[in-house]
C-alpha cells in the first residue's frame, strides 16, 4: 500500500465525514486507504460514520475502526497505524478540510526528499490565510518567554520562540503540527510508534525530536494546504485563548515533554524560568492595569503536574 491516511474521531462525524469529503478525488483506491479510528466515543458516531462512508460510495477507500478505550490522540492514531501497511501514513485530525491537490503535493515532494521522515502541510483557515505550521523546539527557555510576553525579551531570544515565522517557502522545522503530517514508514521502523503516554498535545514535538535525533529532517511544504478549523476536536485551544482552566492533560503531556526530553533538572528549569517570566508579565499588568495572559491556575497547574513526574 503506498498511503494510509489515519483520522482519528471522538465524537465528531460531522467533521469526520466532511474530511472525508474532500478527499473525494484525490486518492487511489487500489493504493491508498483512509482509516478512520473511533477513540470509544460512547455515541452514535461509529454508526453514523459507517453509515456515510456507505452511502456516499466511500467504501473502496474508507472504513472505520472501533477501539475499545480512548486513550487520547496518539493511542487512536496508533490504532490505525497498526492497522495497515503502508509505505506512507498520514495522520489528519477530523476538524480539517484538504485542499485539492494537497495529497499528491506532500507525497511527490516526500519522493524527491527522502532524507525527509515526516513533513507538513500549510495550514489554513478557511479563507485561506495561513496557520503557524512549523515550529521550533519547546526549551524551558521558551517557557520564560510564553510566561513574560514581553517584546524585547522575545526580540532578544528570538531563536527560541516556539512559533516559527510564517513563510511561502519550504524550509526544515524542528516539528510540525499533527493536524496534518506526512510520516514515512522508516520512521516507525526506526523509532515505533507514538508516545502513548500523551493523552493529548505535546506528542507531535515529542515524536518529530525522536524522528530527528533518528537522523530524519522535518520539513514543511506550503505548496500544499490544508484547513485546520482549531478546537473542532478539543476544546483547549478555545479554553487557553479564553484564559479558562484547560484539562489536567495539557500540563501532563508538558510535564511528560520536559521530563522526557530535558530530564528532571529540565523539568525544574521549564517551571522555574515559568515563574520568572511571570514574574515580568505581571508586573506590566499591575502598573498597566491590564487583564492576565495566563490561564486560570497555570502555576499550579505546571507543578501538580510536574510533582507527579518526580514522584515517579
Amino acid at each position: 500500500m503506498r498511503l494510509c491516511i489515519v483520522i482519528v474521531n471522538y465524537k465528531t462525524p460531522g467533521l469526520v465525514m466532511d474530511a472525508l469529503a474532500s478527499l473525494v478525488g484525490q486518492l487511489d483506491a487500489t493504493t491508498d486507504q483512509v482509516v478512520v479510528v473511533d477513540n470509544a466515543s460512547g455515541d452514535d458516531s461509529p454508526e453514523r460514520i459507517e453509515a456515510g462512508i456507505a452511502s456516499r460510495g466511500y467504501a473502496a477507500w474508507a472504513k472505520l475502526i472501533r477501539s475499545d478505550r480512548n486513550g487520547g490522540f496518539s493511542a487512536g492514531n496508533n490504532v490505525g497505524i497498526r492497522s495497515c501497511q503502508a509505505r506512507y501514513y498520514l495522520l489528519l485530525n477530523s476538524d480539517t478540510i484538504v485542499r485539492p491537490g494537497a495529497i499528491a503535493t506532500l507525497l511527490a515532494q516526500a519522493e524527491a526528499h527522502p532524507e525527509v521522515g515526516i513533513s507538513g502541510p500549510r495550514l489554513e483557515w478557511p479563507d485561506g490565510s495561513a496557520q503557524i505550521s512549523a515550529f521550533r523546539d519547546h526549551t524551558p527557555v521558551s517557557e520564560l518567554l510564553a510566561a513574560a510576553k514581553t517584546g524585547p525579551l522575545s526580540k532578544l531570544l528570538r531563536s527560541y520562540e516556539v512559533a516559527a515565522d510564517v513563510t511561502d517557502q519550504s524550509v526544515q522545522a524542528q516539528w510540525v503540527s499533527f493536524a496534518c503530517a506526512l510520516i514515512r514508514r522508516e520512521v516507525i521502523e526506526a523509532i515505533g510508534l507514538l508516545d502513548e503516554g500523551y493523552f493529548m498535545y505535546f506528542e507531535d514535538a515529542d515524536y518529530c525530536r525522536a524522528a530527528r535525533a533518528a537522523g530524519f529532517a522535518i520539513r514543511y511544504f506550503p505548496s500544499a494546504h490544508v484547513v485546520h478549523l482549531r478546537g473542532g476536536t478539543s476544546s483547549v485551544k478555545r479554553q487557553v485563548a479564553a484564559r479558562k482552566r484547560p484539562p489536567r492533560y495539557l500540563y501532563a503531556s508538558r510535564a511528560r515533554y520536559y521530563r522526557k526530553g530535558y530530564g528532571v533538572s529540565g523539568l525544574w528549569a521549564a517551571n522555574l524560568l515559568w515563574h520568572a517570566g511571570r514574574t515580568l508579565s505581571l508586573g506590566r499588568e499591575l502598573v498597566g492595569h491590564k487583564a492576565p495572559h495566563i490561564c486560570e491556575k497555570e502555576w499550579r497547574d505546571n507543578w501538580t503536574e510536574a510533582f507527579r513526574f518526580f514522584k515517579s
